[in-house]
């Protein structure tokens, strides 16, 4: 395992660590017969075997071998992609995760404050501008994730509700700051009229547009969907063991407060995507209950469309500065997350590799991993920049078409719960077609 895995189980007092029972060869035996795996099957196949130390070569081939045979008798050869846009709304956040590079501590957006920040908080009519803007050039959808900024509330009504003197609020009027954030509602609406599919929402940010009512998660999604919400994405999962939030992101959420909140936008009829972000303080045995965590959800409400991997970018963050970790994830710990994402989630079909986390040559790899999605076109992305990522921020549809036929599969342009699909073929220039505006012109 990485120096970053290690760290989990040597300087952290771990209830959960990487020791079973079983067998690789058992565990590899259950696998490549299709029987639904234990946790004790999945550490030993993410660990190439808790009875030798490190990764075994040999035996992670095989590991790869099963999870890529999985894949194509799942979904066949074809590699998806959907054309969207990156549109976050704010950097201000106070919620202090150990991770995170994103984020502007909110005070500095305050107007008494005199000092220059990087941070940025939009308009409605800014955010709705960039995300109309992609939508006349082709793009599908808009994923919008942002920081938990004091100021931002449902809506009108919630603001009522919510009292600055309240500490455990985290709140403020939005009078106070230099841009004022507009509501959720207003931002999610915004966005909708443009006629782009709108990813947003996260659980976590759910619980911030419900803090201080007595209103619940559904309430909460059902308002959002009203507004234009389409789907959610599944992230500020990180790792879903209490026993790692706690130390990379304590003020976050419980993994049962996420779940809560992914159940309650199924029950409202939002498709939802669900994430890992591993390579930090957790080890093998963390991975896997996650992995256990979102299959229960799913045996429940069949409503995820796609698992996805997320390694650690670790450079400019502060588990790094602080010398908590000194490195993310190893290549081949990111194949074995992929290959075992894909034996052990036996009810969801998609499993996506992301350039933006891998780059481009690590991420068609990882397609022969176990995994046949390969993100989106982006046009923008903030977040894994800033935490130091070096893989760029956009890719066009010819650069899709080259790469996914390089490795003998097929090119397929997808909407973002993959009801809608189309087969790229023939000579470029290709471009988007399931977009509201896209007429197969380039994205540039």
């Amino acid at each position: 395992m990485s120096r970053a895995a290690s760290l989990g189980e040597d300087d952290f007092d771990y209830e959960y660590v990487p020791e079973t029972d079983q067998s690789f060869e058992n565990a590899l035996a259950n696998a490549r017969d299709g029987r639904r795996l234990s946790v004790a099957d999945g550490v030993e196949l993410i660990t190439t075997g808790t009875d030798t130390a490190g990764i075994d070569p040999k035996r992670k081939e095989l590991v790869l071998e099963a999870a890529d045979r999985r894949r194509a008798e799942v979904v066949g050869e074809e590699v998806t992609f959907v054309a969207n846009v990156n549109n976050n709304v704010t950097t201000a956040c106070n919620t202090g995760c150990l991770f995170c590079n994103f984020k502007d501590t909110a005070h500095q957006f305050e107007t008494e404050h005199d000092q220059e920040h990087a941070g940025f908080t939009k308009t409605p009519a800014e955010s709705k501008a960039v995300v109309a803007d992609a939508v006349e050039r082709g793009v599908y959808e808009v994923t919008s994730v942002s920081g938990l900024h004091p100021g931002l509330a449902l809506n009108d009504d919630h603001h009522e509700l919510l009292d600055a003197d309240d500490p455990e609020l985290n709140y403020k009027p939005p009078e106070v700051y230099d841009t004022p954030p507009a509501t959720y509602e207003e931002y999610i609406r915004g966005m909708a009229e443009t006629g782009a599919h709108v990813h947003s929402m996260t659980p976590e940010e759910v619980e911030h547009a419900q803090r201080g009512a007595d209103w619940d998660y559904e309430h909460v999604y059902r308002e959002l969907h009203d507004a234009g919400l389409d789907t959610v994405p599944g992230t500020a999962a990180e790792i879903l063991v209490d026993e790692v939030r706690e130390v990379i992101c304590p003020g976050k959420i419980d993994t049962d407060e996420w779940v809560e909140s992914m159940e309650a936008a199924a029950a409202v009829g939002l498709p939802m995507t669900a994430t890992i972000m591993y390579g930090h303080v957790e080890n093998a045995m963390h991975r896997v209950k996650h992995l256990e965590v979102v299959r229960d959800l799913q045996d429940r409400t069949g409503n995820i469309t796609e698992f996805v991997p997320l390694s650690f970018v670790h450079q400019n963050t502060p588990l790094h500065e602080h010398g908590v970790v000194e490195t993310g994830a190893s290549k081949e710990e990111d194949e074995l997350m992929i290959a075992v994402s894909r034996l052990f989630l036996d009810n969801v079909e998609h499993v996506q590799s992301s350039w933006v986390k891998y780059g481009d040559e690590h991420g068609m790899k990882l397609l022969n991993c176990g995994a046949d999605d390969f993100m989106g076109t982006i046009l923008s992305e903030e977040i894994t920049k800033r935490a130091g990522g070096e893989y760029g921020e956009f890719r066009s549809f010819d650069d899709y078409v080259e790469m996914i036929e390089a490795i003998g599969r097929v090119p397929v342009e997808r909407s973002t719960d993959y009801t809608e699909r189309r087969r790229i073929s023939g000579e470029g220039p290709h471009g988007p077609t399931l977009g509201p505006n896209a007429d197969g012109t380039p994205l540039l």
